[in-house]
């Protein structure tokens, strides 16, 4: 077995662009007027990379706290800032709800995760970054998709909640199930991926792993971890946005604002 991963040279590394080809020529083939975004997304995620491994080479050789922290912040703020933009619209003390949601889901998890369970510093960036950076992106697509989905329900429902309103009903029993959809909607792309782990795909934490030399099982002992992990705070994540969320559109006459 091989002890280390292959390094890819440049002119190797840019034959995946050709692959781009393959999803034009079926756009075209089915019409689909998105070209400009696949290159723009391509050259972005690209760019953003790179920088982002420039920027963790540097890290990783001059390891401080500080900079943990500050990647940290940012990317926590980018997930809630993503978030709330996927969610226009939304009361101030809605988007206070998600931002400290989304916040303290990811970093108790966190702190979990590195220090009780791999027992390594919270300010190790070998650990810390990589590591918060699954959780965090996970819980920020959970959590956009469960507000998207609870925003439109509201939204597609007006009449029977302005009629159950009028028929005494409190906001709380009105909102309470659009809740429960929702923080379900959260939660099923994150779930369906851990039914089909190990079967229908290997993720990508296990098989950078396996790919870097690690042994299977320790890769295999690390993803079931993780995925555990992700679940929490993205459950956690929902149902703090949600549950908190819902009670900041009705006022203390109990009349939904």
């Amino acid at each position: 077995m091989n002890s280390g991963i292959i390094e890819l040279q440049l002119w190797q590394f840019s034959l995946i662009y050709l692959l781009l080809i393959v999803v034009i020529l079926i756009m075209k083939k089915c019409r689909i007027n998105q070209m400009k975004l696949l290159i723009l997304a391509s050259v972005k995620m690209t760019v953003q990379l790179i920088l982002s491994g420039l920027i963790l080479t540097y890290i990783f050789k001059n390891p401080h706290p500080i900079f943990v922290i500050c990647y940290l912040l940012v990317m926590i703020s980018f997930s809630i800032h993503r978030v709330i933009s996927k969610n226009k619209g939304l009361n101030r003390k809605f988007k206070v709800v998600i931002g400290a949601s989304v916040a303290s889901s990811g970093l108790l998890v966190l702190i979990f995760f590195i220090c009780a369970v791999v027992g390594e510093n919270i300010f190790n960036p070998q650990y810390a970054i990589p590591i918060s950076g699954m959780i965090m992106g996970n819980t920020m697509t959970g959590v956009s998709l469960g507000v998207k989905t609870f925003r439109e329900s509201l939204d597609g429902q007006k009449d029977k909640i302005n009629a159950l309103l009028c028929f005494g009903a409190s906001p709380q029993k009105i909102l309470m199930p659009f809740v429960r959809q929702a923080l379900e909607t959260a939660m099923l792309p994150t779930l369906n991926s851990m039914i089909g782990m190990g079967i229908v795909s290997l993720p990508g934490m296990m098989t950078g792993q396996i790919l870097s030399g690690t042994l299977p099982t320790t890769a295999i002992l690390y993803q079931i971890a993780i995925m555990i992990a992700i679940c929490t705070a993205v459950t956690g994540a929902s149902f703090g946005a949600l549950y908190f969320g819902y009670k900041t559109l009705f006022d203390k006459k109990t009349q939904i604002i």
